[in-house]
Formats: C-alpha cells, sequence, structure tokens
C-alpha cells in the first residue's frame, strides 16, 4: 500500500507544486484547498493521469475547527502532512480589524493545532511520520506592514520546535521551511516596480520558482529520519 500525504493550500502555488512532487516520488494524495474547486480538480486530473497515483481532494477552511474534524475523517490513514495554507494582510497594524487579525492567525497558525491534533495519534500508533509546515523568513525577522503575518509564522517556528521535540520519541520527523520570496499569486499586491526593488535586494538576484520549492519539500519528506525540529531558510541568501 502506498503511503498518502496531506497537503492543505494545493490548488496553486507551493501547495501545488508539493503534490507535483510528492506524486513523483508516488505518493497518494489528500488535496485540500478552501474554496477554489476547480483549480484543485486540474491538479488531481493532472497528478492522477502523469503519474497513475489516487489522489482525492475537499474542500475545507483550515481555520474553522469543525470543518477540519470533518475532513481528516475523510482523508483516512495519513503517512506525510504538509501544512501550506496561508493568508497575508498587508497594511499598518493599527488599520488592521480583530476579524481580519483572527483570520490571518487562525489560518497560519492555529489550523497547525486543529489538524496536528487529529493526524499526531494515528502517526503515533504507527510509530512513524512525517510533518512539514511551511513558513516564511518573516517568522524569523519580522517584516514592517507585515505585523500578523510575520507573529504567525513566527508561531509556526516554535510550535515546529516544540512538537519536533514531543514526537521524536515516537519517530516522526517535524520540520518547516522558512521560504524567501517565492514566484506565487500571494505577491499579488506588490506592483512590478516594488518587485523588480525586491528582486535587487536578493543576492541570487530572482524570486524563487514554486518549482524549486516543491523540490525542497520533496528533499524534506524523504531525509533521514535524525533530521527533525529544523527550520530550513530557502531565500536565495536574501535574510539568510
Amino acid at each position: 500500500m502506498r503511503k498518502k500525504a496531506l497537503i492543505t493550500g494545493a490548488s496553486r502555488g507551493i501547495g501545488a507544486a508539493a503534490a507535483r512532487a510528492l506524486a513523483q516520488d508516488g505518493y497518494d494524495l489528500f488535496l485540500v484547498c478552501k474554496n477554489s474547486k476547480e483549480a484543485l480538480e486540474r491538479v488531481r486530473q493532472e497528478l492522477t493521469q502523469q503519474y497513475g497515483i489516487c489522489c482525492e481532494t475537499a474542500l475545507c477552511d483550515v481555520s474553522n475547527a469543525r470543518e477540519v474534524e470533518t475532513m481528516i475523517k475523510n482523508a483516512g490513514e495519513i503517512h506525510v502532512l504538509v501544512n501550506n495554507a496561508a493568508v497575508s494582510y498587508v497594511g499598518l497594524l493599527t488599520d488592521m480589524s480583530l476579524r481580519e487579525w483572527h483570520q490571518v492567525m487562525d489560518t497560519n497558525l492555529n489550523s497547525l493545532f486543529y489538524i496536528c491534533r487529529l493526524v499526531v495519534p494515528q502517526m503515533v500508533h504507527r510509530k512513524e511520520g512525517k510533518i512539514l509546515n511551511i513558513s516564511s523568513v518573516w517568522g524569523k525577522v519580522g517584516a514592517s506592514m507585515e505585523v500578523a503575518y510575520s507573529a504567525s509564522k513566527g508561531g509556526v517556528n516554535s510550535f515546529t520546535k516544540a512538537l519536533a521535540r514531543e514526537l521524536s520519541p515516537s519517530n516522526i520527523q517535524v520540520n518547516g521551511i522558512a521560504f524567501g520570496v517565492i514566484d506565487t499569486e500571494m505577491n499579488a499586491c506588490f506592483s512590478a516596480e516594488e518587485l523588480r526593488r525586491l528582486e535587487e535586494e536578493i543576492p541570487a538576484g530572482r524570486m524563487g520558482s514554486v518549482r524549486e520549492a516543491g523540490e525542497l519539500i520533496r528533499l524534506i519528506i524523504g531525509a533521514p529520519a535524525y533530521l527533525t525540529g529544523q527550520i530550513l531558510t530557502m531565500d536565495g541568501g536574501w535574510i539568510g
């Protein structure tokens, strides 16, 4: 029986790239997104046709604990979990509403708790599992105009390190990736000139591609079990 990977935020960007990378390695997939049903179905069709894997999909707002419970019940046995779903808010903290703050925190951080508390018991029972949490360099150093996003990703980093310590005796590896600027739709809030100036700050001289992000995810999932509790940075030498 093939192992199954659950990936959130899988309809596009880094999540879809992770799905493609793990499909290449022969994983069956359970792909989740909030509401992009058609995009998620296109990813499913692509991967089943190209790799012959079993690929299931589900719409789920991971910021909603009840929806997560239903989704996990339908997902069945999960061997690899990639927590990728995230939202951002760009603007002054003082302009942010309570609703907007909670949306960022619930989606980016609380969702890890909602999902992991339901998936971890089956991994502990098997004495095997991989959890990969997608973070950001802003979780390490913070970004002006992105206080909520930075705080949520800083929480993801601490959550990852603490859970890794908790689960290591059960042969479950928990790691994170702090991505720099990856060429995804999340950058749509920036103008072409802003993106150009941003690329000039990056030693590599460009944004990272989703293909590169997916490849790193594949490598970490396939890494030796002794790699756990780490936040690996991929940012073209930008923040470090």
